[in-house]
């Protein structure tokens, strides 16, 4: 009787040991930007299954393609980092993080798509849209066409200068961006479309739209002038 338990609890244990050795699962551990997941996990374990098709329970560890598996999932558009790794009990984890977007450019004839962090331009998410700063105008199009924003490497300060400000991030709801030197600002309050002319020196130029907000406009009226411009330096243009 002694030895038939013995030989029981060893059977169980050779058993626990090759499951261990063995691949058992996929775990998805995706990381939200601002509480919003522009790709979910049945699409990544769709994505898994499709292309690992030999991914099964009972595949031996050593043959799970961890390193195929992260440049896969990589070349998803949303995606920004991956980390496969062989867990406890043959569970291979697949940690995620996304590209956050900071600004959209908005196309009337064809699809927008997004400008992250980093200053590449990824497409939209037919999932979720992510509220973050309007870009529009031939320019804007013309980076939209090269997928990043190199060829303006002046315009992320300008974006991340609005969208990290409280006010002006309420304030400005579209940069017109026509040429490198013609960007445009459209207000949420004032009718007018302020030319603020390149990316450069913009604090400056931010400081004399507050000056214009705080002293000019109060006393004159938000709509009292037809043109704005702060594009020349160290003036305020009102006509």
């Amino acid at each position: 009787m002694t030895l038939c338990l013995v030989l029981v609890g060893f059977i169980g244990f050779v058993e626990k040991q090759v499951q261990l050795k063995t691949y058992q699962g996929l775990e998805i551990d995706l990381e939200a930007v601002s509480g919003v997941y522009f790709v979910e996990e049945k699409e990544i374990e769709g994505i898994v299954s499709s292309a690992f098709p030999e991914l099964k329970a009972g595949l031996p560890l050593s043959e799970v393609p961890l390193s195929a598996m992260e440049e896969r999932l990589l070349g998803h558009p949303f995606i920004k980092s991956v980390e496969a790794s062989v867990g406890q009990k043959g569970i291979v984890k697949v940690s995620i993080t996304q590209h956050e977007p900071i600004a959209r450019i908005a196309r009337p004839d064809a699809a927008d798509g997004y400008i992250t962090k980093e200053g590449l331009i990824i497409p939209t998410s037919p999932t979720y849209t992510s509220r973050v700063l309007i870009l529009e105008g031939a320019y804007a199009e013309e980076l939209m066409n090269q997928g990043s924003v190199e060829a303006m490497p002046e315009l992320m300060p300008l974006i991340q200068f609005i969208t990290m400000d409280e006010f002006w991030n309420a304030q400005v709801t579209e940069l017109e961006i026509n040429k490198k030197n013609d960007i445009r600002i459209h207000q949420q309050v004032g009718k007018q479309v302020i030319e603020f002319g390149d990316a450069l020196d913009f604090e400056s130029k931010f400081k004399r739209i507050e000056v214009l907000y705080k002293e000019i406009l109060p006393r004159k009226g938000w709509n009292a002038y037809e043109r704005i411009s702060v594009k020349f330096k160290n003036q305020i243009v009102c006509e």
